[in-house]
């Protein structure tokens, strides 16, 4: 008897030693969210508590970008809208233009970088140029019934671009990259010539104040984005 009597005490310690105490799960399940709140757990796709600065310094970052960059526009549109009527801007981008040819041509085979940057040069300045003259002068031209003049000098921007083409695939150490350029400076002269000598002050002449001054503030306008 006193044998039982043990086992039984005995069996019973264990079993209330093996049972769960009252409120531990409730316990556990508080320490848990406790664990998940802190900074350390957090999921790596969360913004964090300094979200707020880091995206309105990026948003201040665009806008000042922005910024600058109209800024830059309006000084290089607002710079030539001094220079006076319509006619008389894209002749300076012409005087422009001839120029950097000028620079591309004193240079030699191991100046690739150099060459490779007036290109780029050349060809942005050739790019706005010619967006002002075929989206406002060469319609206006053919308003005027000067057909034949507007298509002749708006099939030259054609040659113009295979120009730059090929300069661009013959790449700046080439044997012949100056022969190139020299023929291309010469097809772009003898355009610029046709325009300032010929076509545009003819054109001009049958224009009103009025005409005028709103064929320059669409080449002014145009200008502006393609600046």
């Amino acid at each position: 008897m006193a044998t039982r009597t043990r086992s039984g005490t005995s069996n019973r310690s264990k079993s209330s030693t093996s049972r769960p105490e009252r409120g531990s799960t409730s316990s556990q399940s508080s320490e848990s969210r406790t664990r998940s709140s802190r900074p350390g757990n957090r999921s790596a796709f969360s913004w964090g508590d300094n979200a707020g600065p880091i995206i309105a310094a990026a948003l201040g970052g665009a806008a000042i970008g922005f910024a600058a960059n109209y800024g830059r526009k309006f000084l290089i549109q607002g710079m030539e809208a001094t220079i006076g009527d319509w006619d008389e801007i894209l002749a300076t981008e012409h005087d422009m233009a001839l120029a950097i040819f000028d620079k591309m041509l004193a240079t030699d085979a191991t100046q690739t970088f150099k060459r490779r940057m007036l290109l780029m040069k050349l060809t942005h300045a050739l790019d706005k140029h010619s967006h002002q003259e075929e989206m406002v002068v060469y319609p206006a031209l053919r308003e005027a019934n000067e057909e034949a003049d507007a298509d002749h000098l708006e099939g030259e921007h054609g040659y113009i671009k295979t120009f730059i083409y090929e300069l661009n695939e013959m790449g700046a150490d080439a044997s012949n990259w100056l022969e190139k350029v020299r023929e291309f400076r010469e097809l772009v002269s003898r355009h610029a010539h046709m325009e300032e000598e010929e076509v545009f002050p003819r054109f001009k002449k049958v224009l009103s104040e009025e005409q005028n001054a709103h064929v320059t503030s669409l080449v002014n306008r145009d200008g502006f984005w393609m600046a």
